[in-house]
């Protein structure tokens, strides 16, 4: 067998660019959504969950930076929908200077990442954790949606949040030059960029997850930082 492909983007190359920005807050216009708003979209989200346990799909930072705990996970599939940087970012991780952006779900292809069993407790309080994480304005581009997922001991249904098209901070499909030429720019108060993707794919990888698009753009933005810090060198 060929040997395996080594990371390019490197946490030595994601130190180039790491930096943490003021939080500008939201753009004017636009605002984050109230208590009253979230405690309203979690009862909604939860007046359709399946029967069951709570499950959680964690496709991005969810893996590596988890917002609840849980009991069990497991490798699990999407079917109809891939991961896409695809959410613009004038804060968090990028400015309204240089803005960065996110991934979230699209429709088509496929996406494997881990699904989580959530605490039996309290099913509320989680659901309003995680729309008081994801929910970027009142107007979402990261929108909270049950999916159905293939798992090695069946399917199951759960939670994930996926691309609004009519959300204020959609971004559209971006080309993958494009996309790692923001991501080798952009940093906010919660960090870079650079970081976010470095440290999804690095994640996928150790529960044995390799996203062809993710590793391709991980390649391009370690070129884009290569080029960005050839002229300090000189």
């Amino acid at each position: 067998m060929p040997p395996r492909p080594q990371l390019e983007l490197t946490a030595d190359l994601v130190a180039l660019v790491e930096r943490s920005e003021p939080d500008p807050g939201p753009l004017p216009g636009t605002r984050e959504p109230s208590e009253a708003e979230l405690r309203a979209m979690a009862a909604r989200v939860l007046a359709h969950r399946p029967p069951g346990p709570l499950w959680l799909f964690a496709y991005g930072s969810l893996i590596w930076k988890p917002e609840l705990a849980h009991l069990e996970d497991r490798r699990a599939r999407a079917h109809g929908w891939h991961r896409r940087f695809c959410m613009r970012l004038t804060r968090w991780r990028g400015t309204r200077e240089v803005p960065g952006l996110m991934m979230a779900l699209e429709r088509g292809g496929s996406c494997s990442g881990l699904a989580y069993r959530l605490a039996d407790a309290d099913p509320f309080d989680q659901v309003l954790r995680l729309l008081a994480r994801e929910t970027d304005d009142v107007r979402p581009t990261n929108v909270p949606r049950w999916l159905d997922l293939a798992t090695p001991t069946g399917p199951l249904r759960a939670l994930a949040f996926v691309a609004s098209p009519s959300g204020v901070n959609y971004a559209g499909r971006l080309a993958p030059q494009v996309v790692a030429q923001t991501l080798a720019r952009a940093a906010g108060h919660w960090g870079s960029g650079a970081q976010y993707l470095h440290n999804t794919v690095v994640q996928l990888d150790a529960h044995g997850i390799r996203d062809r698009n993710l590793w391709v753009l991980q390649a391009l933005v370690a070129g884009e930082i290569r080029s960005l810090a050839l002229p300090r060198a000189a």
